[in-house]
This record gives C-alpha cells, structure tokens and sequence, in this order.
C-alpha cells in the first residue's frame, strides 16, 4: 500500500510498518487505517474547528512535538484559517489547519498525527465557543474519584440548563463538556466555568479544588477550566493518545459514570470499533443541544 485515493484527493503514504507503539505493536500502517475507519464518526467533532497536532514521526517511545501552524509542504486540499496568535496579544496571525474530511485526516496520520487537540470555537466564529469543558484531573489514581466529581459537575451544569456530556480523555481524566450557542467571547465563558468552579469547591471542599498547583491539591480532584479560552484546545473525541496501549478518547454515556469497571483508558485502537459497531457515538447529535450562555449565567447568578 502506497498510497490511497479519496475522490479527487490522494494521499500519498510512507513508512506504513514503522512501529508507533512498539509495547502494543501498533505501526504507522494501523494508526492510518484507524484513522481511516474512524472518520465517518471523527469528523463531525473536528468541522472547521482549527488544531493542534501531536506528532510523534519516531514513535511515542521518542519525544514527539506540538504543531499549529500550516507547513508549507502540506497539500493545497487541507483547509486552513488564518487567526491571530493566542500567545501574541492578537497582533499577528497564524495558517491554523483545518481537518474537513477523511483524506486529510488520513493525511495527517500518514505524518504521524497521533492525538488532534480541537478549539473550542468552530471557524468563521473563533471569538465566540460552542463548548464549554471541565477538565477533571485527578491528583492520584483512585478514578472512583473522578467518577463521583463528574456527577457533581454534571449535576450543576443540569441545573443552569447546561446540557451535559461526557468523555474519557484516554489519558488520566474525564472531560464534562457543554455545548453552548456560540453568543458570548470566551472571556465570558471562562467566568461562568470559573463560577461554576468556584461554587462546586464551595460545596465540596474536600473532595474538589480549582488549584492549578499540584502541591496544594492535597489529593483533591482540579477542575481545570482554564481551556475555556482564544486558542487553547480540548482533545478531540476519538483521538489516540501518545500512551502505552493507544488509549481513546471515548465519549460515554452519562449512564457509564455508574460502572466501577470505568478507566480513563479502557478504549484503545484495539477495542473502540467494536464498542462503535454495538453503539452509536454519544455525542452524535452533540449539537442539537446548545444551550444559551447568557441564560446560564443568570440562572447561576440566582444560586
């Protein structure tokens, strides 16, 4: 297999048995052909939502890297946007790159792309989000932890008319995000996830914390909130991660929080596309349940 053809579009491959995951025996080959297999359900979470590349072209037991930035050697046929830097005051621009559909997707795991880190914010609207995320990040490894944060947070989020969903990140957490009418700039959006925070360590205090510093966490799960600004990025569902055993990450059904059995990597490359041949993706119709930001934040007001 040299290459492979997408309408109009083709992508030319190399190296396709050099080993990605060595421990799991997983080659570039197979982390093309997932990626290749996964798009139908993949792409609608990545739409014009500018990216963020982890790339590991020697495999995850090497250093990999970060790329934003459009490289001049990638096909004309990938989309990209121009934007203003997040880390620049705004005062230049970046060529963001863009992941529309399944050959540019293929492409980029030909180049070793092993995890895709989406904004919060789809193109033409990049100063207003569409989500809302809590990163839950646990300070040691007891996940039952984590489990029972995500009901509190899902719980509050219930109760301002948020409209929760929820994702394992493949790597040591659960993401609970909110879709959100893209209405308010994401400095407003950061304050309300900050008052939500706020509000749920008050309630909780020894069991949550918004401590980004891990010294004083004290064992406590972080609500990291903090993504929720210009530029920053969220992991996209069904991405891998650069980990042993090529972790996913897994959107659940709120109803999958209850089961013990639960781990933040318990879908890999080697188990996800049989859970997706039995059920649908949770956040298929992720979309349809925008909710307003400004009516939100009234309603947390009144708590």
């Amino acid at each position: 297999m040299t290459h492979m053809n997408f309408g109009p579009y083709r992508v030319e491959l190399s190296n396709i048995n050099k080993p990605l995951f060595p421990e799991a025996d997983i080659s570039k080959g197979e982390l093309i052909r997932y990626y290749q297999t996964i798009a139908a359900t993949m792409l609608p979470h990545l739409q014009d939502r500018p990216i963020t590349l982890h790339r590991y072209p020697d495999g995850i037991d090497e250093e990999g890297f970060y790329q934003q930035e459009m490289p001049d050697y990638f096909p004309e046929w990938i989309q990209s946007r121009q934007a203003a830097r997040a880390d620049d005051d705004k005062q230049s621009t970046m060529q963001h790159i863009l992941c529309n559909n399944q050959a540019s997707l293929v492409y980029l795991a030909n180049q070793a792309v092993i995890t895709l880190h989406g904004w919060l914010a789809r193109v033409p609207k990049l100063h207003t989000p569409d989500r809302l995320v809590f990163d839950l990040d646990p300070s040691g490894d007891n996940f039952s932890d984590v489990r029972q944060a995500a009901h509190w947070v899902i719980e509050l989020m219930e109760a301002i008319n948020l409209c929760p969903f929820v994702m394992t990140t493949g790597s040591r957490g659960l993401h609970v995000v909110s879709p959100l009418r893209p209405e308010l700039d994401f400095d407003a959006i950061r304050n309300l996830a900050k008052d939500m925070a706020a509000y749920l360590t008050r309630k909780y205090p020894e069991y949550l914390t918004i401590e980004h510093r891990k010294h004083k966490r004290h064992g406590r799960i972080y609500l990291d909130v903090m993504r929720n600004a210009y530029g920053q990025t969220s992991v996209i569902p069904y991405s891998v991660r650069a980990l042993p055993g090529a972790p996913i990450a897994t959107p659940l059904e709120l109803s999958e929080l209850g089961d013990s059995k639960l781990h933040p990597q318990r879908w890999h490359m080697k188990n996800i596309l049989r859970r997706l041949a039995q059920k649908d993706d949770p956040w298929r119709n992720i979309w349809r349940h925008a909710c307003s930001p400004r009516k939100v934040q009234k309603t947390l007001n009144n708590f």
